[in-house]
């Protein structure tokens, strides 16, 4: 579809300076824009390329005031990034989507399907299952017994989740996601042997949840592992048997959170973060990148490092260990002075 500038400016409540008739079809990077694409200008270190790109419309903070002249047209936004964002929904809410249940699909017994699904090719569905309406599953996916999934929620290629999983409205679950496996339990027997402790608790994902390929949340031992309201996680994480993320938490690839730790909410947590198990991170936390979280993180903190701790006494004592070549030098220097004595 082709929007004009003056149609934009109207959806995003912004401020049109150029050629309102300006018309795009698509989106490009403000770096490599072309004629008939939107971009937009977040980051003041591209600042540069409003002049130079090709794009014709450009969305750029209120406050900007270019320095030389703008060939495309600019709508000034309060938050360009979130209107980018919202124009980004906006065009993929409006592109064709495929509907209806494929002849390969394999539906199980008393099995309760909403209006306007997608369920595609080879895509097995246990029974007692429940899917919502407007949910699209695509192919080679599998549903075990007893799930629910409800309104509005997208399920890729590849997504296996296992018996019993409740899944909430408009949750997005990437290609290679397992939800559901069995949680690592495993008790040690006189024999130096390891034996297998069933698993049989479930996971809950409510509402507004979005997870990332290979992304892997295992079930309770008893009761729930919990992904609450609005979580976001990248590709590649792994989350343990029993564990709760709190509301509109984010976590970064290859982070993992082993058995029966508790995540507050609102935090943010950096890739190839570990967390250990048994744990309580307060809400509101920040966790610097491959962290090792060892100990309790109370509410509002910051932490970085392995073992981590205060991002603020973290950063000081880097400063003191990038020293300690030239701090062992001149210990030696001066044991060297001191045998000479």
């Amino acid at each position: 579809m082709r929007y004009a500038a003056e149609e934009i400016a109207k959806i995003l409540n912004g401020t049109i300076e150029g050629d309102p008739t300006a018309k795009v079809s698509s989106f490009s990077k403000i770096e490599e824009g072309k004629p008939g694409t939107l971009s937009f200008l977040a980051n003041p270190k591209y600042t540069q390329y409003i002049y130079s790109s090709g794009a014709s419309v450009i969305l750029i903070p209120e406050g900007l005031i270019p320095e030389e002249p703008v060939k495309a047209t600019l709508i000034r936004v309060k938050d360009p990034y979130i209107a980018f964002a919202q124009l980004l929904e906006l065009y993929t809410n409006t592109r064709p989507h495929p509907t209806g249940i494929t002849t390969t699909a394999s539906i199980g017994r008393q099995v309760t399907l909403g209006t306007n699904l997608y369920i595609g090719e080879h895509t097995v569905i246990g029974n007692h299952t429940q899917i919502g309406d407007n949910t699209r599953i695509f192919p080679n996916s599998t549903l075990g017994e007893n799930v629910t999934i409800g309104r509005n929620c997208l399920i890729y290629s590849g997504v296996h989740i296992y018996p019993h999983t409740l899944i909430g409205d408009s949750v997005t679950i990437h290609s290679g996601a397992v939800i559901g496996a069995d949680g690592f339990g495993f008790a040690p027997q006189e024999a130096e042997e390891f034996k297998k402790i069933a698993q049989i608790g479930n996971v809950v994902i409510e509402d507004h949840v979005e997870i990332g390929a290979n992304t892997t949340i295992d079930r309770a031992t008893l009761g729930s592992t919990i992904i609450r309201k609005g979580v976001k996680l990248d590709n590649l994480i792994q989350v343990a048997h029993n564990v709760e993320i709190g509301e509109n938490t984010v976590i970064a690839s290859q982070t993992g959170i082993s058995g029966s730790s508790k995540i507050g909410a609102n935090c943010m947590i950096g890739g190839q973060v570990g967390i250990a198990g048994h744990l309580k991170i307060g809400n509101n936390v920040r966790i610097a990148a491959q962290a090792g979280i060892g100990n309790h993180v109370n509410d509002n903190e910051t932490v970085m490092g392995s073992p981590a701790f205060s991002a603020g006494n973290y950063k000081k004592s880097y400063v003191l260990f990038r020293k300690f070549p030239e701090l062992l030098q001149r210990l030696e220097n001066l044991e060297k002075k001191q045998q000479h004595k």
